[in-house]
């Protein structure tokens, strides 16, 4: 009886031990995969951060390739080590930017390059900017802080630290900076079909044609969908207009002037309102709160400004006000278009980039489309307008031969390529320069 006892103890404190090891091994188990599947999310996730990022891909000297200009083994200018740093002195005080792989250029060559600072291109908050022809060979527009500019101080560090990491098409690259002999400059790419502005309000100008307003649009519209959707953080420009809308050489736009841009995490309940009059989204006005929707809004506002050539700060949005009472919304905009294009515009075309525009400035934020689904928007009219440029070369049959012509001469001269379009502007080239904005 004893023995039987001692057997049933034996086995009960067997199985007892067998589960509490099982139990042990079982939790260890999955621990063990759910440590797996944790370290496999976080290189998932570095990987994709590391694709999104939008820095230079080949290291410090990959910036000079993304300029239109080409550097030549003359260029006495320097480039800065990684992790270098660039100085600026303040009153009473230093601040330090990092300008990683940001070339540098000397101030005297700068000074030669400019006949001492005399080619001015125009004069702007921030300070003067100059045309440089360097002995490279290069063209670059210089941007000078003008030495009592307490505003152009911090925008020189924002650009600098924005555009360091920010490389687009339709974004004008920074290409290098100067900070000697107490004056410091920033170095763009020189755009010399000068300021959407320029092109929409010059009086010795001859205005855009529709399909270069078309096209404009979309690249505005791609340069900011890679601002808000394509840089990590997203980064809200918070200062679209027409004059910081530069054309390159072929009529390409860039979107400029960096200096109130903001990643969007920080730019949330600003005490001072920033911006330009006529551009300004009502929300930011009354919550100070500038969110990508707020570019959206002034995106908006410059569709409408390429649609009606009217100034926004001269009325525009109380007469596309009072055009959307006889429009439903999505047709009747012909009625606001630009008198310069003498009716030379699809009506179509016309009322689809309306459309967006009209979307893009409703007073409520939450209702504005984002900004890829206004690229999306645009790249349909401008599929539709060469679909209607291709149609237009099939002649229907009787047509004289005085009416071929004019065909003809209408679609070599609406077909232009970028190398073309820039001949049409050539004879333009000192009046732009006068126009270049710096605001």
């Amino acid at each position: 009886m004893g023995r039987m006892k001692g057997v049933s103890e034996g086995l009960i404190i067997g199985i007892t031990v067998g589960v509490v090891i099982g139990v042990l091994l079982a939790v260890g188990i999955l621990l063990c995969l759910r440590y797996r599947r944790s370290q496999a999310q976080i290189r998932s996730s570095s990987s994709r951060r590391a694709s999104t990022i939008p820095i230079r891909a080949n290291g410090v000297n990959a910036c000079a390739i993304l300029s239109n200009s080409t550097t030549g083994q003359e260029s006495p200018r320097e480039v800065e080590d990684r992790g270098a740093s660039l100085w600026l002195e303040g009153p009473g005080r230093k601040s330090v930017i990092s300008a990683s792989g940001i070339p540098k250029y000397a101030y005297k060559e700068l000074q030669k390059a400019t006949s001492n600072f005399t080619t001015l291109l125009g004069q702007g908050a921030f300070g003067p900017v100059y045309k440089a022809d360097l002995s490279s060979g290069e063209t670059l527009a210089v941007k000078m802080l003008a030495n009592n500019s307490k505003q152009g101080e911090k925008e020189f560090q924002t650009e600098v630290l924005l555009l360091g990491r920010l490389h687009h098409r339709n974004l004008v690259n920074l290409v290098g900076y100067c900070a000697e002999k107490g004056q410091h400059m920033l170095l763009y790419a020189y755009m010399p079909n000068g300021s959407l502005a320029s092109h929409l309000y010059g009086e010795n100008i001859a205005p855009l044609r529709w399909d270069l307003r078309v096209n404009i649009a979309l690249d505005v519209a791609k340069g900011l969908e890679y601002l808000h959707d394509g840089a990590v953080p997203p980064v809200v420009h918070r200062d679209i207009k027409s004059p910081n809308i530069l054309l390159d050489q072929s009529m390409h736009a860039r979107v400029a002037d960096f200096g109130l841009s903001r990643e969007e995490m920080v730019t949330r309940n600003g005490a001072n309102i920033r911006g330009t009059y006529g551009y300004l989204d009502p929300e930011y006005v009354s919550s100070r709160s500038f969110t990508k929707k707020s570019d959206v809004y002034s995106y908006g506002v410059l569709l409408f400004e390429m649609i009606a050539g009217r100034n926004p700060q001269q009325g525009l949005m109380e007469y596309v006000e009072l055009a959307a009472i006889n429009a439903d919304g999505k047709t009747g905009w012909e009625e606001i278009a630009d008198s310069r294009l003498e009716g030379a515009f699809d009506v179509e075309e016309l009322n689809d980039m309306a459309a967006v525009a009209y979307r893009c400035v409703s007073r409520v934020s939450r209702k504005r489309p984002a900004m890829r689904d206004a690229v999306q928007a645009l790249m349909r009219v401008v599929k539709h307008n060469q679909s209607r440029k291709h149609h237009n070369r099939r002649l229907p049959a009787g047509r004289t031969d005085d009416e071929s012509v004019d065909l003809e001469a209408s679609e070599v001269q609406s077909s232009l390529s970028g190398h073309q379009r820039q001949e049409s502007y050539n004879l333009l080239g000192p009046k732009l320069c006068n126009a270049y904005p710096v605001s």
